[in-house]
């Protein structure tokens, strides 16, 4: 890339095992415009065809992690004088299959958080797998504010959290800190600003050091289970741990245990 180039919406760093996504439009606090949701979804296709990559992060660059959908792009939409209803139907039917693309994932994903993640941007951390704020982080779906309800947002956020919680953001657009966003079970931890790419890097880390193969399998499960009534949720898991169980790898961590030693999985 020259100098005076336009920067890439998203970045990638790979350390190890773990890759790194950045959301990388800072100025507009990261806001996911047609051209972010492009450029994440494409990203993350690569990651779900590198076989290399055992855990990724989603983090972002400046004071936000995400504002949600871009504004201005939405009211131009609006004006548009073809049709601006067409144009919004592209636009959320495009940011759902981004949303959903995260867990479908085959490698687990973590958000890292901080600043705010609003609207778009809060469905953005309820989409992932995990999440780790800084402490001061603030979250919400205050479309409600402006007149627009976070009918989308509402997908990731009620199935992350408590339904009558959930609700209540939505209907009253208020904003949670990350105290509460963790007893709700929107983030898993919280952290101090300073450390959070840290400790977030060591969680990841240490997924990435177990069985590669038992880790998708479980994700895999973890997700069409939820998804199903009791009696289907045991019989699929049930086929699951026996599919794992067959895994020569996974004799091998067996024995290790019962001999009190590393599995050799290299």
């Amino acid at each position: 890339m020259k100098d005076g180039d336009p920067q890439p919406l998203v970045l990638r760093q790979d350390q190890g095992h773990v890759a790194r996504l950045i959301l990388n439009s800072p100025n507009n606090y990261n806001a996911l415009s047609t051209a972010m949701i492009d450029a994440l979804s494409d990203a993350l296709d690569e990651i779900a065809a590198d076989d290399g990559v055992r855990v990724l992060v989603l983090a972002a660059r400046g004071k936000a992690f995400c504002a949600g959908h871009d504004l201005r792009e939405i009211q131009g939409a609006r004006n548009d004088a073809d049709d601006g209803r067409a144009a919004y139907e592209r636009l959320f039917s495009h940011c759902s299959a981004l949303m959903q693309k995260l867990p479908a994932l085959p490698q687990p994903v973590i958000a890292e958080v901080q600043g705010i993640a609003t609207a778009a941007g809060c469905q953005l951390v309820a989409s992932c797998d995990m999440a780790v704020a800084a402490e001061g982080v603030r979250f919400g779906v205050n479309g409600v504010n402006i007149g627009l309800f976070c009918s989308t947002p509402m997908v990731a956020l009620s199935r992350a959290i408590p339904p009558r919680a959930a609700f209540e953001l939505l209907v009253t657009g208020e904003f949670i800190d990350a105290a509460r966003a963790r007893e709700l079970g929107l983030v898993n931890r919280v952290i101090p600003p300073e450390t959070l790419e840290a400790e977030t890097m060591a969680l990841a880390a240490t997924i990435a050091g177990k069985l590669p193969a038992a880790v998708r399998m479980g994700k895999r499960a973890f997700h069409a289970q939820a998804r199903m009534g009791l009696a289907d949720a045991y019989a699929s898991t049930g086929a699951v741990i026996c599919e794992n169980l067959m895994r020569p790898d996974t004799a091998e961590g067996i024995q290790a245990f019962l001999e009190k030693r590393p599995p050799d999985w290299d």
